[in-house]
Order: structure tokens, then C-alpha cells, then sequence
């Protein structure tokens, strides 16, 4: 397990603006990845200030306690659905603000190991939990023809779902598909070998992605959950890297607003600042949606 990755937390001072209004306050990070935002929000907070950080990725969850190494830093290997349980535990009626990164990681998109990646060759993995036994090679090799299409189509966006489910179909019967390149190449034979500006496989890899993480079902989940995370006066802020989740996002913020429980902070979704994309192309697909929890 590498030391080395590059990790550049997204926004993190536009989100430390918005979210951190309490300096001794306790907070939830729902996706601590290698904790980048973390750590920068702990260098903003004070000495009796808790973060409560979660994320289904074992590995990256002892990167980000090796990284962060703060006592302030209480992290659970476990899905951002299971906060309310945690702050519960301990005692904290919620907290004054929750941040949800629903992207990737450097580490776990340039790590070929883990099969993310369209560019490094890997096994066809994609799971953010080791222990899930529903990997994108299991999907591939073992879903029927309308399964495979479906997912393509709903999580992917793919025009060409069909002709993708049946090259898979048709490939699967010779041999099982095993690696990542195998999957870019035959999603790229699929298009006739053409390339635009990202490859013809990006929306089949987060197809398959979502699918067996259960992406749209947990971001459901947190989100029908706020109200036991965030306590009255504090605030929630998601970040979105594709239009299903921010959708999902922008279309649960109104519902939450006309209940007249919550706040939008603002109304329409932020980009990062040109220099932050420039310097992380990583950023440009970001999209940041803040909510506020009115006090009772």
C-alpha cells in the first residue's frame, strides 16, 4: 500500500467557508477517502472540534488515519448510511455539518489493482468494499442481456447500451472478461475505434461502478437521512461528479426546502474556480450543492 498518491481534496476552502461554522464543533465526513478534507478542515477547527469520518474502502481508510493522524479524527470503516447509528453511540443528538465526496479517489482511479481505471490495466473489480462479493467481473460475466443493458442505459447514459450488452454477451461466451483493458478495448470496437475527448468506455466503467457499489441507492439513503446527521443550525454539502447523483441532489435539496425544514445556501450548483481545474482536471466535473438545517 503506497504512500505516494497525489490526493488534491476538491474545493476544500469554498466547503470549509460554507460548512465549518462551529470552530469547537463535531462533523461527519461521509467519504474520507484519503481524508484531504478532512485534514484541511482540522487545520480550521479547534482543540475540542470531532470529525467522524466513514468510507467503505478499508485500505484508503488506514491511508487517511496514517495521513490525518489527529485524535480529532474518529473513523469507521463502514457506509455513510451508518453515521446516525455512530453519533448516536456517542451521545451527539447530530452534527453541525456533513460532507459527502461522491467521487473517486486518486488513489483508488490510478491504483490498476482496484479496476477502475479505463488507462491502467486491471482486474474488472470497482469495488469501493473488498468484502462485497458483487464485483464489475461478476456483473459482466454473469447478468442476462436486459440487466446489462439496463444498468448502461440508467447508470451510465450510454447511447450505445445495446450494442455494448450484446459485444459483452457475444465476448463472454468465448471467455469470461477478466481486466479492464479487455472491457475498454471491446467498448471501443463497439464505436468503431473512435475517440473524442474521453474514451469510448467512461460512461460503460461508471455503468458498472454504480451497480455494484449500489452508488444511486446509498446517496439515497444519506439523503433521506440528513435530518438524523445534521442538527438544527448546521449544514450539509455534497459534492457530485456526474449528472445521475446531482439530479438526485439538486431534485431531494428542493423537496427538503419546500418542507420548510431546510435552507438552500445556494440554489444553484457550484463549480470549482477555473485555477483549481487548471492545476486538478479531476475538479472540472465537480459540482458543490449546500443545505442548511433550519433551528427549530
Amino acid at each position: 500500500m503506497s504512500e505516494n498518491w497525489v490526493h488534491i481534496p476538491i474545493m476544500a476552502p469554498l466547503i470549509a467557508d460554507f460548512l465549518l461554522t462551529n470552530p469547537q464543533g463535531v462533523y461527519v465526513d461521509g467519504t474520507l477517502g484519503l481524508g484531504g478534507h478532512t485534514k484541511f478542515f482540522l487545520s480550521r477547527l479547534g482543540p475540542q472540534a470531532r470529525i467522524l469520518g466513514f468510507d467503505k474502502d478499508e485500505e484508503a481508510l488506514q491511508m487517511a488515519r496514517q495521513r490525518v493522524n489527529d485524535p480529532r479524527l474518529i473513523a469507521f470503516h463502514a457506509s455513510y448510511t451508518q453515521a446516525p447509528q455512530e453519533l448516536h453511540k456517542l451521545g451527539l443528538a447530530g452534527a453541525d455539518g456533513a460532507l459527502f465526496d461522491l467521487g473517486l479517489s486518486s488513489y483508488q482511479l490510478d491504483n490498476p489493482q482496484r479496476g477502475f481505471s479505463i488507462v491502467h490495466d486491471g482486474p474488472l473489480d470497482m469495488r469501493f468494499d473488498r468484502q462485497n462479493p458483487l464485483s464489475a467481473q461478476v456483473i459482466v460475466n454473469t447478468w442476462p442481456m436486459d440487466e446489462l443493458e439496463r444498468i448502461l442505459k440508467e447508470y451510465g447514459e450510454e447511447r450505445n447500451a445495446t450494442a455494448i450488452a450484446l459485444a459483452i454477451m457475444k465476448a463472454r461466451r468465448q471467455q469470461p472478461l477478466q481486466t479492464t483493458a479487455q472491457l475498454a478495448k471491446l467498448v471501443e470496437e463497439v464505436y468503431g475505434g473512435k475517440r473524442g475527448k474521453t474514451h469510448p468506455a467512461t460512461q460503460t466503467f461508471q455503468a458498472l461502478r454504480i451497480a455494484c457499489n449500489r452508488e444511486l441507492e446509498t446517496v439515497e439513503s444519506a439523503l433521506g437521512a440528513l435530518g438524523d446527521i445534521v442538527k438544527p443550525g448546521g449544514r450539509a454539502a455534497i459534492l457530485t461528479f456526474h449528472s445521475l447523483e446531482d439530479r438526485l441532489v439538486k431534485t431531494r435539496f428542493k423537496e427538503l426546502a419546500r418542507s420548510g425544514e431546510w435552507l438552500l445556501v445556494n440554489k444553484h450548483a457550484i463549480s470549482a474556480p477555473y485555477e483549481e481545474v487548471r492545476q486538478n482536471r479531476r475538479a472540472r466535473s465537480a459540482k458543490l450543492r449546500v443545505i442548511e438545517r433550519i433551528k427549530l
